[in-house]
């Protein structure tokens, strides 16, 4: 299968065209209204540190169900006495920086280099783009972000520097979008880290289904606020 060269139009081959690594296409660029485009169409950026810019829609589609999540009796303990506090779109620059700049095992440098950063900071500002944060006093210790489009949230990068922050931002998250009605979250590509929480490949034709619907859904507009204290630690934790 081809890889498709992307010119200054503001569109995308069919997803189904990828190829099996799910490279899709190279070139374009990182406007919002392409990258709203692309998620639109299950496609997402992933480049190397220094390479052009290239587009994915692998298949199977690695995806989390919000009803099915499955927490963990440590998380859940941890939960009812949390160690951090989490929050929703207080710190998104620094949370997309941390996630570029956290050491990952077998990874050089970086995808989200300054250009992806920049896109994703823009798109944050128009509330398409969310981060979560875990807190540890005055310390950002660890959170994740990621993209909403109707009722479909799209991870992209999480990072931690304590023990479970991350997985408490995102636990407190896929919760708090189950309870807004959300539909589908996007883990893109299997890890077995997220498959503890009950994320699982599914085809591709049932991924785009689900992602057309959930993206013609309502979806939770402006800066996110989690509803209930419950979702944060108590006072004396702040």
């Amino acid at each position: 299968m081809p890889v498709f060269a992307l010119s200054d139009e503001l569109e995308f081959p069919p997803p189904e065209l990828a190829r099996d690594d799910g490279l899709l296409a190279v070139g374009g660029d990182l406007s919002p209204e392409r990258l709203v485009l692309a998620y639109e169409n299950g496609i997402f950026p992933w480049t190397s540190e220094d390479g052009p810019l290239l587009w994915w829609c692998p298949a199977p589609r690695f995806v989390l169900l919000p009803e099915e999540l499955h927490v963990g009796r440590t998380l859940r303990k941890l939960q009812r006495h949390p160690p951090y506090r989490i929050s929703l779109d207080e710190a998104f620059p620094r949370v997309i920086r941390n996630c570029a700049t956290v050491p990952r095992p077998g990874q050089h440098g970086t995808w989200i280099r300054p250009d992806i950063q920049a896109a994703y900071i823009e798109l944050h500002e128009l509330h398409i783009a969310h981060s979560v944060e875990a807190w540890e006093g005055d310390v950002l210790v660890g959170g994740l972000y990621g993209v909403a489009l109707g009722s479909v949230f799209c991870g992209e990068s999480m990072f931690a520097h304590r023990p479970n922050a991350s997985k408490l931002a995102f636990v407190a998250l896929v919760e708090q979008l189950r309870a807004w009605g959300f539909t589908l979250v996007d883990c893109q590509i299997f890890t077995e880290h997220l498959h503890r929480f009950g994320a699982r490949d599914i085809e591709l034709s049932d991924f785009l289904e689900r992602l057309d619907d959930g993206v013609a859904r309502a979806g939770r507009p402006g800066r996110w606020r989690f509803d209930s204290p419950s979702s944060s630690p108590p006072d004396d934790h702040r």
